[in-house]
């Protein structure tokens, strides 16, 4: 399908089937989240990935007790650093070095970009961390769909527990979203017959020559 035609198929499955996606599918969201666009490229988060069924019904009654989890293939957990630290841009640097193959000592002007981010209060950081973790969530969610797998993209969750859960405060990480894949249950999922509701194009963009001033 073209991108249009796989945007207007997916949906927010609110029912799915429990069968297992394929591996080679799975691979593919994967490798489409790690090359997500992401401020300076730095990726200051971890993607969790969850096909345990023990775990996931543990993890449903966190989740509102929503039935996507534990019907789910898996379940992708995006969750943000609780602060960008001086050993994240270290690491970082040197990863682009090592891959453009470069010194260290040429990349100073991004390194000190990455310092101020060090230099963020606690809560400015993981605000800024939490939100790059959406920027991958939505590429996650057209990797899906273009191949055909049902996503359910979820805040409605207990992140506390959620964490404890899953041992995210010990490395430093707090759980932002949660997206259950799967295929959609078509006698179950209420939403998969209804058309898509979105905001008109002339009412959504506002182009440049329509601005005031």
């Amino acid at each position: 399908m073209d991108i249009i035609s796989t945007l207007n198929w997916r949906h927010a499955a609110k029912a799915m089937t429990g069968a297992t996606i394929p591996q080679e599918k799975i691979d593919v969201i994967l490798e489409s989240i790690r090359l997500s666009a992401s401020s300076m490229g730095l990726q200051p988060y971890k993607v969790i990935v969850i096909s345990d069924k023990e775990l996931l019904e543990k993890i449903e009654p966190i989740a509102m007790n929503q039935p996507q989890i534990s019907k789910a293939s898996h379940l992708i957990v995006f969750a943000a650093w609780e602060r960008v630290t001086e050993s994240h841009v270290d690491a970082f640097i040197k990863n682009m070095a090592d891959v453009r193959n470069v010194e260290e000592s040429s990349l100073a002007q991004m390194r000190a970009y990455g310092m101020n981010m060090v230099a963020q209060s606690p809560e400015d950081s993981f605000r800024w961390t939490a939100r790059q973790t959406y920027i991958a969530l939505g590429t996650a969610l057209v990797a899906a769909a273009s191949v055909q797998v049902d996503s359910t993209p979820m805040e409605g969750f207990y992140n506390d527990q959620l964490d404890e859960l899953l041992g995210l405060k010990e490395l430093g990480l707090k759980s932002v979203s949660i997206l259950p894949l799967g295929y959609r249950d078509e006698e179950k999922d209420w939403l998969a017959p209804l058309k898509k509701v979105r905001t008109p194009k002339e009412e959504l963009f506002v182009f440049d020559e329509e601005l005031v001033g």
